[in-house]
């Protein structure tokens, strides 16, 4: 055995640091929850809302096809006539009882999908436990939004800032009847206290990702994507300089937003 075959028999053991000497180098994928959230994706979908039009009255108009559509058999509506001197809703009706049983809820969204009137859409939050089984029931006194057109904040649930916006966002992602002209046209009433919602553009120009929080395929999903369909600034050593560069950013974002919080915290505390 030679000197060199001796010395690689003795330090043999550090290849066992090869795995995490590699690891070392790439970008960090955990996250300090929850403190710190990964993003959420604009078609979320967490806990339901009721929502009202721009004058107070609520959208909801007690025909109970939600209920109907359900898969789960979660939701439970009966509709009652509008009194004459004070109508809750614009229309004939309106939700009397409304109730959501999450014990049994999949978030499936078929319920928006059926309601004529847009009454009810689900939120991005999807963080909230239950103690009980009578807290997982949510009444219409929890799921219809207050004064100011923000959801009920239940002590038990998480919210965090844009958990309440672009709520059911794939509802306005396509075009009515399928015709690609009318995209991104504004088919729906406004909310109270958001106005009309932006649409989300599909595969034609009519987009605003900034508004929507909604991203192209190409952006998010390029490894999956054909050769030829990847753009040649981002294809070998170029694309693997452009994505260093733009993981280098996003930390660096990451670490302002972790030296600001800590400064914050630190005032509080002096």
């Amino acid at each position: 055995m030679s000197l060199m075959d001796d010395i690689k028999k003795q330090l043999g053991f550090f290849g066992g640091f090869t795995l995490t000497t590699r690891q070392l180098t790439r970008p960090r994928v955990t996250w300090s929850y929850p403190d710190v959230k990964k993003p959420k994706q604009p078609r979320q979908h967490g806990r339901h809302v009721l929502n009202r039009y721009e004058d107070g009255m609520e959208k909801c108009i007690g025909c109970e096809l939600c209920a109907g559509v359900c898969p789960a058999d979660c939701i439970h509506v009966r509709g009652l006539d509008n009194p004459p001197d004070h109508p809750v809703s614009p229309g004939e009706r309106y939700g009397y009882i409304y109730e959501i049983n999450y014990l049994r809820c999949i978030h499936c969204d078929l319920c928006v999908e059926a309601c004529p009137t847009e009454a009810i859409t689900e939120s991005k939050l999807f963080e909230f436990s239950f103690t009980n089984r009578a807290d997982a029931i949510y009444t219409k006194a929890e799921l219809v939004v207050d004064d100011n057109g923000m959801p009920q904040k239940l002590p038990w649930e998480d919210w965090r800032e844009g958990d309440d916006l672009m709520t059911s966002g794939w509802m306005r992602a396509t075009s009515p009847a399928g015709d690609a002209a009318f995209e991104g046209e504004v088919a729906w009433s406004p909310e109270l206290g958001y106005g009309t919602r932006a649409p989300e553009g599909g595969q034609s120009e009519h987009r605003d990702d900034e508004e929507t929080g909604s991203k192209e395929l190409r952006d998010v999903l390029e490894r999956h994507l054909l050769t030829e369909d990847i753009p040649k600034a981002h294809r070998g050593m170029r694309g693997r300089v452009w994505r260093l560069r733009n993981s280098t950013a996003m930390h660096k974002k990451k670490l302002d937003a972790a030296l600001a919080r800590y400064k914050a915290k630190k005032a509080t505390h002096e």
